[in-house]
């Protein structure tokens, strides 16, 4: 059964930005990884309890060109405008997934009054040389799926199967406009930021560290770096699961909506 949404589109600063919500509850607002193939459907298993907002990045999903986006601040700076449109009425729980984890470590600690808890997903940006991601564009397309899943057929399930050559294009057109936008977020200091263990100092809200043990793109082995930086942080460790924990292990959103309600 096809998962139902509401919408709402805004215009952010010129930016036509679409946010997808399921589920009724106190507000999570959830920021997606470098990619959307794998979509939004996750968000079922918490919509039980906690309205999901889903936004589109800038540039990628559902949301309108950002050609003026040039580094992450630009991102903090849009979705502090998005939350003053949004108007909730109560303060929101915030959630960020690999590249939206960084992007969440970013926005919480220089707005960590206007968030509850904090879930951080398999996140990226801290690059720690001892314990490296692996660079996107050394990845052949083929190796992908065994990449963002330990089992890769849960990640064959977002990619074209060959069957239909028009979906297979606009897939590809996808990612290479997701990839743009990315790119140019990325352009100051890579997948990251060198003073990311100084912002995460700044975040006193609960914050629970999620990670898959078997994750090949983002080792689980920075989780414990993340999580004494925290000064109020804890860790979930998700056996055998990749990057895409939520998608792979789907009872982990028990876990983390128990966290969230706490």
């Amino acid at each position: 059964m096809a998962v139902e949404y509401e919408t709402q589109t805004h215009d952010i600063g010129g930016v036509t930005t679409v946010v997808k919500s399921i589920g009724r509850g106190k507000p999570v607002l959830f920021l997606h990884g470098a990619a959307t193939l794998e979509g939004f459907d996750f968000a079922v298993g918490l919509a039980d309890r906690f309205r999901v907002l889903l936004p589109s990045h800038p540039g990628m999903g559902f949301s309108g060109p950002a050609p003026h986006v040039a580094g992450m601040a630009d991102l903090i700076v849009h979705y502090l405008n998005l939350l003053d449109a949004l108007a909730l009425s109560e303060t929101p729980h915030l959630m960020g997934f690999s590249m939206g984890g960084w992007m969440a470590t970013e926005l919480a600690a220089v707005a960590r009054e206007r968030f509850d808890r904090v879930v951080l997903v398999a996140p990226a940006g801290l690059n720690d040389p001892d314990h490296p991601a692996t660079q996107l564009d050394t990845i052949a397309p083929q190796d992908f799926p065994a990449i963002l899943a330990h089992d890769p057929t849960v990640a064959l399930r977002y990619f074209p199967d060959g069957s239909d050559p028009e979906a297979a294009a606009a897939f590809g057109a996808d990612r290479a406009r997701e990839a743009d936008a990315v790119g140019r977020l990325c352009a100051p200091y890579g997948m990251g930021h060198p003073n990311l263990r100084r912002m995460l100092a700044r975040i006193s809200n609960p914050t629970l560290v999620v990670w898959g043990d078997k994750d090949r793109l983002l080792p689980a082995s920075q989780a414990p770096h993340w999580v004494a930086a925290l000064p109020n942080g804890q860790f979930l460790e998700v056996p055998g699961a990749g990057h895409l924990v939520l998608q792979e292990k789907p009872e982990t959103l028990t876990q983390i909506g128990n966290f969230l309600a706490a």
